[in-house]
């Protein structure tokens, strides 16, 4: 579970305001059948056997949870998430014989050893959304796994494998193979939800069985900064008991349906202390769906820097909202050159105040709004400029500068083949490590004059000892606005060498 501190200080502008980020993602979709004619996103709201509306409106005071949580203690699966031991190359402290006279076997005077590490075992929890086997839960429940296992609330167990991940908006997509259909909880609108209405947490942290607890939605569109400058918050505040394990569970309303994916603890003790945050299911839908359909989340980014104006204990914003007259909305500190925002006419000083009709108030909620579209989406932005309210029509790009689909990248992609370095040649060459090239034909590699034999030391900057880190930052740099490998080698001679690898796909 992630964490956080009620005491969230000053954090740095959000640079460019996006939809949902490219995540990590392990395992290509194939194409669905031609014969299909609703969307994933349609699949996951409709594909259950409950039908929320039968359980009607209890009275005032007597709120009954009991159908809500009869409803999706089934769809909670646990999740045991495995990352394998490592073969791990350490440096040897140097003795005083070797450090004055050297290393009479050659190779530097720097000798290494290989360590194995230790499994690394984690848990959480996900939701079954659909009835044939996708599982929504967070990103860190799942990153780095090799190994992934998924119980259900029946005490089944079936093998999981990812199907893609977001760690910006710490969601990710699970698919496990059943004979027969599984129970899932219907997807709500997080947006319905109102300050006060009464939610459940369901969780499966302890591999025994679901578990429920309940509270009320304490605030909406909270901002944490826990995902960093890139990330998309926008949670759910509740006082349902949310702990450590319950990571990727379900937030339910009252009549049985999905609001939101829970994953951040706010305590300082790991433990439970009053108050959970959930991804709402207006971020998760449009996730989820673009991890399926494409391998890869499509980013629609406004290009800004800018803060919210709610941010009244900073000196700075707090001058700025006397200065523009304005008091709520998100204050644009600059546009970034050739952005969707540049095109569209914004400058630096405007105020955005709302998006396609819906008021906005704070940076999260600007956020939440830009996570529902894609590249190419035209969306109506109202805002401020010299105390005047102005709209235009802005159509949304992607990190690249372009609408185009943004396509999952594998390893195929590099047109090579590449093995780690054996120790011997590891000390003839005097390096800790390296991949070397094995093999060479059309592809990525070719293009830029990598050819056979020469051993790859780092991409972007990143050491290479294994060729899933070249998988890693693979999938990392194909996702950047650069959409480029950096790449830092060595000739079988010992002749350092530097190579571009250009990543970006022709339509």
């Amino acid at each position: 579970m992630k964490q956080t501190t009620k005491n969230v200080g000053k954090f740095a502008a959000v640079a460019l305001l996006s939809a949902a980020v490219a995540g990590v993602t392990s395992y290509s979709l194939r194409p669905e059948p031609q014969q299909e004619t609703t969307s994933f996103a349609q699949e996951f709201i409709q594909g259950t056997q409950v039908t929320p509306t039968l359980f009607g409106t209890p009275p005032a005071g007597a709120m009954d949870l009991t159908k809500a949580a009869a409803a999706s203690v089934n769809a909670v699966v646990h999740i045991k998430s495995t990352q394998l031991g490592r073969t791990q190359t350490v440096q040897e402290p140097m003795d005083l014989f070797e450090y004055f006279f050297g290393n009479p076997y050659g190779g530097g005077r720097q000798r290494q050893r290989q360590v194995q590490t230790q499994p690394r075992v984690g848990f959480g929890s996900g939701v079954i959304i659909s009835t044939d086997g996708y599982i929504v839960t967070n990103n860190h429940v799942i990153e780095g796994a090799d190994e992934i296992n998924v119980k259900l609330n029946d005490s089944r167990e079936f093998v999981g494998r990812i199907i893609g991940a977001d760690p910006n908006t710490d969601l990710a997509l699970v698919k496990i193979e059943a004979k027969d259909e599984l129970p899932t909880i219907p997807v709500g609108d997080s947006d319905a939800l109102k300050i006060g209405e009464w939610v459940l947490a369901v969780g499966n942290p302890f591999n025994l069985t679901s578990t429920v607890t309940a509270g009320i939605v304490s605030a909406k569109a909270r901002k944490l900064n826990v995902y960093g400058q890139s990330g998309i918050e926008s949670f759910i505040q509740t006082d349902a008991a949310i702990n450590q394990g319950n990571s990727g569970g379900a937030l339910v309303n009252a009549n049985g349906e999905l609001v939101g994916i829970n994953s951040v603890l706010s305590s300082p003790t790991g433990a439970y202390a009053g108050y959970g945050f959930a991804i709402p299911t207006s971020i998760m839908t449009k996730v989820i769906t673009d991890l399926k359909e494409y391998g890869a989340v499509q980013r629609a980014v406004l290009g800004i820097a800018g803060r919210g104006l709610d941010e009244h204990f900073d000196d700075e914003i707090k001058e700025k909202s006397e200065q523009l007259g304005v008091n709520e909305g998100v204050w644009i500190s600059e546009v970034v050159e050739g952005s969707s925002a540049s095109a569209a006419g914004l400058q630096a000083d405007d105020v955005i105040t709302g998006i396609d009709g819906k008021n906005i108030k704070t940076m999260a909620e600007l956020q939440e709004e830009l996570a529902k579209h894609r590249p190419g989406d035209k969306v109506k932005v109202k805002y401020i400029r010299d105390k005047k309210e102005k709209s235009v029509t802005v159509e949304l790009k992607n990190a690249q500068g372009n609408t185009k689909v943004v396509k999952n990248v594998d390893m195929d992609i590099l047109g090579a083949a590449f093995k780690e370095l054996p120790d011997e040649l590891k000390r003839q060459l005097n390096i800790g490590y390296g991949l070397q090239v094995t093999g060479v034909t059309d592809g990525k590699m070719k293009d830029a004059g990598i050819r056979k034999g020469i051993i790859l030391l780092k991409a972007n900057n990143q050491p290479l000892r294994k060729v899933s880190d070249l998988e890693e930052v693979l999938k990392s740099a194909s996702q950047s606005p650069e959409q480029v490998l950096f790449i830092t080698a060595i000739t079988p001679s010992g002749k350092r060498v530097n190579f571009a690898v250009d990543l970006s796909q022709e339509e």
